[in-house]
């Protein structure tokens, strides 16, 4: 009851419920049981005859650094590639009727990582920086922290519900965002054995490309990594003459070797690290990478789940505008041929971000203006200026005691940054959660990152939802029938990346 004698709203009750003591943000059940209360909400708006269903696709697609001002500007800049002024255009994810934001903070930051936004969105938990599918009881690069707080994705929960499962990627499949779908690790940077220090080897820690063949029977893998999955020394098949691009495993194993000898269909690593921003041939694009999966995957008569990213992280990183928004359209490309290739009848897909970038465009620029053009004024300096800017990062420049005027930018140009540093930085604002098909109202206004998640494995029938009331119904109205295969599709970017379930 209110102050002046009213009942207070649900939402308002739901409020106060969360407010608990710290210790309790560090147990799944804390994020499991608030993810199930704004469930309970969202499926209180549910249209009619839109119900939970075990055989329906679902597809994500988190894009890693895609905040807003990315969104705009990639939109922006697919219109003006096409030869339009640009503004008008709309990106394929924009069709996507559904709309929701999501709250990006980890346990520890109010500015997050990818491998704790990752564990959130996948795994369904708040969890802290640098910790891949942990609880927040665990303590990143604390090996023995890890055992007992272990977080199961949602593609691990569709493997073990009979689905094919597939990952892809241009960057390492070891990566932040990909690694958060199967390992478990209290530290995104133990890529292989030689990465992990002695006290968590002798702990029993495995190093996150070991538990990418281990951990879950994943289908496809399609992505950058190579070194580290062969032996110390192995020339790496693409680049022999590099020996930077050699293998870097210190046990001997050959982990490609051994996940393909468990495969009788199947695709490994294509490129020995990162894959390069939008890779000329031979390396296949985000789109192609896609289309592949999506046709290997979909062969499985209980469905999919597909995680595709692109990372446009690395183009914000360094300060390079054209490369990220480069990406980003290569992405929303990427979305469009799922699209094609899927049915918003039977396929859920979801496209998001795991985090933003300190990135932003202004300047009174007017209709039609380059993205990557000028204002049309000058600074109080008396110096032109790119409309493109970025808060921080390695485009800060003086010279003589003043800023340098900027000049029309080419792919490789770094915009400037108000304050100098090495690499430019995440941002803590909200991201964007679009979806269409199937249960795709579940994602509505301002929610937790890891409800996500939660969204996705109710809409898909996977546990812990397996069992509720709609997918019990849905199962009885399947019984005896030839029902077609619903997949479960995730986008997201890294700053894009993408998931794909179906059933």
């Amino acid at each position: 009851v209110g102050s002046m004698g009213q009942p207070l709203c649900p939402g308002t009750c739901l409020l106060l419920s969360l407010l608990s003591p710290p210790d309790a943000e560090k147990t799944p059940g804390y994020w499991n049981k608030g993810a199930r209360r704004r469930l309970e909400l969202a499926l209180a708006l549910q249209p009619p005859g839109d119900v939970a269903d075990e055989k329906m696709g679902l597809g994500q697609i988190p894009g890693q650094c895609m905040g807003l001002s990315t969104v705009s500007a990639a939109r922006i800049y697919k219109g003006q590639l096409a030869g339009g002024s640009g503004e008008e255009s709309v990106l394929a994810m924009e069709t996507f009727p559904h709309v929701a934001l999501a709250k990006t903070y980890t346990l520890d930051r109010q500015v997050p990582d990818s491998a704790g936004t990752g564990t959130a969105y996948l795994c369904g938990v708040k969890a802290n920086a640098k910790t891949l599918g942990l609880s927040g009881a665990a303590v990143y690069g604390k090996c023995h922290t890890t055992f007992g707080n272990e977080v199961d994705s949602v593609l691990h929960r569709a493997r073990l519900a009979g689905k094919s499962v597939g990952i892809v990627t241009t960057t390492r499949v070891q990566h932040a965002s990909p690694g958060a779908a199967y390992a478990h690790s209290a530290s995104r940077g133990w890529y292989a054995d030689t990465n992990m220090p002695k006290e968590a080897l002798r702990d029993g820690c495995k190093d996150i490309a070991w538990q990418l063949v281990h951990n879950t029977d994943i289908n496809v893998i399609l992505g950058g990594g190579r070194m580290y999955m062969t032996p110390r020394w192995t020339p790496d098949p693409e680049y022999p003459e590099d020996a930077d691009q050699n293998g870097t495993r210190k046990d001997g194993r050959d982990l490609i070797a051994e996940w393909l000898n468990a495969k009788q269909v199947g695709r490994g690593t294509k490129h020995p690290q990162h894959g390069p921003l939008h890779p000329p041939p031979p390396d296949p694009s985000i789109v192609e990478m896609t289309e592949k999966a999506i046709r290997i995957l979909r062969r499985n008569p209980n469905g999919f789940f597909l995680f595709v990213e692109d990372e446009i992280d690395h183009g914000h990183h360094s300060g390079r505008a054209k490369q990220a928004l480069m990406e980003a359209v290569m992405l929303d490309r990427a979305v469009a041929r799922a699209g094609e290739l899927t049915s918003p009848a039977d396929t859920l897909t979801v496209v998001t971000a795991d985090h933003s970038h300190v990135f932003t465009f202004g300047g009174s620029t007017p209709r039609g203006n380059s993205i990557f053009g000028l204002a049309p004024k000058k600074a109080k300096d008396k110096r032109a200026y790119t409309s493109i800017l970025y808060g921080n990062g390695p485009g800060y420049s003086i010279r003589d005691g003043t800023r340098p005027a900027a000049s029309l930018p080419d792919k490789d140009y770094r915009q400037q940054a108000a304050v100098p540093l090495e690499t430019e930085t995440h941002s803590g604002e909200d991201v964007v959660v679009l979806a269409q098909g199937p249960m795709a109202h579940l994602f509505h206004g301002v929610q937790e990152q890891h409800y996500i998640a939660h969204a996705m494995a109710y809409a898909a029938c996977l546990e812990p939802y397996a069992t509720e009331p709609g997918c019990r119904a849905s199962r009885r109205a399947s019984h005896g029938t030839q029902c077609s295969p619903q997949p479960l599709l995730a986008l997201l970017a890294l700053c894009m990346a993408a998931l794909i379930v179906r059933d």
